[in-house]
């Protein structure tokens, strides 16, 4: 990828460093809040930030593997699909990122066509 796509189509949100270890934070944007969660691998994963059952704050959850434990009702989802573990259905909106000199960037085409 060049660089000027790579600046027109990416904007960056927050450096690596800045989320917590099997945690998350939470950022306003036009698709909605989003939260960013960071697992022990130091993967990155980015999904709207509410469960799809009763819509529960996953970023207020408890962090396990590449999953997420809502703190509502204990639905796990996957944070690299966004769906809910069986026997709970249900998938939240995920959001591609991509780590460039430390920082996490979100495409910005996915923010505005979520909005």
């Amino acid at each position: 990828m060049s660089n000027s796509s790579f600046v027109n189509d990416w904007i960056a949100i927050v450096a690596v460093e800045d989320l917590p270890e099997l945690g998350a934070r939470v950022f306003q944007t036009p698709a909605g809040p989003i939260a960013i969660f960071r697992v022990e691998s130091d993967h990155i994963f980015a999904v709207l930030d509410r469960c799809p059952h009763k819509g529960g704050p996953l970023s207020q959850g408890i962090v396990h593997g590449k999953s997420v434990t809502c703190p509502l009702h204990a639905w796990n989802i996957q944070l690299d699909n966004g769906c809910a573990q069986a026997p709970d259905v249900g998938c939240v909106k995920t959001f591609t990122t991509d780590i460039q000199n430390g920082l996490i960037y979100f495409k910005r085409s996915e923010l505005q066509s979520h909005a």
